[in-house]
């Protein structure tokens, strides 16, 4: 029988690629978007495609951060980054950026144990469980606003 950390660690891979069952992941919703496309703002005071990779990106690297014993306590900067750099090299960097930090936080989940789950996280006043959920969660609400953007974009 599969442990509970490896099946979390699956949610947290299905919901930044391969098969899920809500719909698209992040890499499919954001497979063909070009830098130009990911910086536009085509909806009045929302976020980017890029600022919101950014931000995804920040909040797996904090909870990798949690569940390695640091604080997760992101200054407004780390919260949400500005994009320094634009062009197609920049934003090829972006999306690394989060395929790595997600394969980190899927590897830092698979060598957890069960009895881990129920562990309090750093500062946080919630359970490396409810931790864990909610950055499967995060990342798929976030896919929700980069569809309605490309949405914005093409009509």
């Amino acid at each position: 029988m599969q442990r509970e950390c490896k099946r979390i660690a699956d949610q947290l891979k299905r919901s930044y690629q391969g098969e899920a069952w809500h719909g698209p992941s992040l890499t499919a919703v954001l497979e063909g978007v070009t830098a130009e496309q990911a910086a536009a703002r085509p909806l009045a005071d929302a976020h980017s495609i890029w600022e919101l990779v950014l931000h995804i990106t920040a909040w797996q690297r904090e909870a990798r951060r949690g569940l390695l014993g640091g604080s997760i306590d992101p200054s407004d900067e780390e919260d949400w980054p500005a994009v320094e750099e634009n062009g197609q090299k920049a934003w090829a960097k972006a999306l690394r950026d989060l395929g790595d930090e997600n394969r980190s936080l899927r590897e830092t989940v698979a060598a957890l144990q069960d009895e881990d789950l129920e562990s309090q996280v750093g500062n946080r006043a919630y359970s490396v469980y409810f931790l864990l959920h909610g950055v499967v969660q995060h990342n798929l609400y976030h896919a929700g606003q980069i569809i309605l953007l490309k949405k914005a974009l093409s009509g």
